[in-house]
């Protein structure tokens, strides 16, 4: 049976969804951007994210045409510049992004990075837009354990739903405390950049040949190991980009490949997490 992550106690979502990093910057790829999306949704990948920052809003527009008619299907989450995460501003934003997306409300809506707000006002903020219908649930990006630390000492911060940071195989620095965190908390992790830059090929875990032997034993692609490797730690959910029809039959297929832990550990071995506290990885 393909994982699946309980976000929040309330909704069951594929521990696998689609992200749109990079759509909309090209008008002659925006059918194919919206065409993979919508073969993402038939094949169970209903989280979809997305952030005013893609693009200009050019990403959330693409999402927007692609869930048009199917809003119900969809978990649809977005993200805020940190310096619109305050006051009217963040009302606007917010609005803004709602618009482009052709939708009502937001089911997580995340603080894209920290920045100079207050983390006070961000969290009014997303109070204010729950109240408001506009948004269902909160949650950050690109936190890590000091930061997540500040915002539950908050009133109100422990209703942070998510963590969303980068994450894979070739990155592992969060597994030193910030992830144990968050499984403490019962926090879903959300996993950017789960194939790491270029497609892997910048970190050598396309080419890796423990990886390429273990995914001919498997008859798989590396990419599916990668993913399936993110998602056998519990709650941790990658968000891949799904850039075309191919990549995310591949990405959804994953959802089925299993890992041993004897093949766990062998992947691990090949790219060992940092010993120490390492500087969350960011991009």
């Amino acid at each position: 049976m393909a994982k699946q992550i309980l976000f929040r106690e309330t909704t069951v979502l594929p521990a696998i969804g689609q992200g749109t990093w990079g759509m909309g910057e090209k008008p002659l790829q925006r059918l194919d951007e919206i065409h993979a999306l919508q073969a993402g949704i038939d094949r169970g990948l209903r989280l979809i994210d997305t952030a005013e920052m893609y693009a200009d809003g050019g990403a959330e527009r693409i999402v927007g045409d692609a869930i048009a008619g199917r809003r119900d299907e969809i978990f649809l989450v977005s993200k805020v510049y940190p310096w619109n995460a305050g006051g009217h501003r963040a009302i606007a934003a917010c609005e803004a992004s709602l618009k482009r997306l052709q939708t009502d409300f937001l089911d997580l809506y995340l603080l894209h990075w920290r920045g100079d707000i207050p983390l006070e006002e961000t969290l009014k903020a997303m109070q204010t837009l729950q109240q408001q219908g506009k948004i269902r649930r909160w949650g950050v990006s690109n936190f890590d354990n000091d930061d997540m630390q500040d915002l539950i000492a908050l009133q109100g911060g422990k209703e942070c739903a998510t963590n969303q940071v980068l994450y894979h195989l070739a990155s592992r620095g969060i597994e030193f405390d910030l992830l144990p965190w968050c499984q403490q908390q019962s926090m879903p992790v959300m996993a950017y950049c789960p194939l790491a830059q270029a497609g892997g090929l910048r970190d050598g875990l396309m080419d890796n040949p423990v990886l390429l032997n273990l995914a001919a034993q498997k008859q798989a692609t590396v990419s599916q190991l990668l993913l399936a490797w993110l998602v056998s730690h519990p709650g941790v959910m990658a968000i891949p980009k799904a850039g075309s029809v191919h990549h995310v039959k591949e990405n959804a297929a994953a959802l089925d490949v299993a890992l041993s832990k004897e093949e766990i550990a062998e992947m691990e071995k090949a790219f060992p997490a940092p010993g120490r506290k390492t500087p969350l990885d960011v991009v």
